[in-house]
């Protein structure tokens, strides 16, 4: 398990905020790139499981997803 300061965790979230808002109906490939390259614009490192389970928890919400509670962090 990775140890992630607020910061970091703040940025994790605004990035999966943007990608949700905008990112209805797109596929989850898709929906993993857009992560991966802001979480890369705000020099922010996750793992591709993270980027996957993230990615997942997107489509399946539909809406505000929680990323200490979907990374378990």
């Amino acid at each position: 398990m990775t140890t992630r300061t607020d910061e970091e965790l703040d940025a994790i979230q605004n990035v999966v905020d943007r990608v949700a808002s905008w990112q209805d109906g797109a596929t989850e490939d898709t929906v993993e790139d857009e992560l991966r390259k802001g979480v890369d614009e705000v020099g922010v490192v996750l793992e591709d499981d993270d980027i996957r389970t993230l990615a997942a928890a997107i489509e399946a919400e539909h809406g505000r997803v929680d990323v200490t509670e979907v990374l378990g962090r």
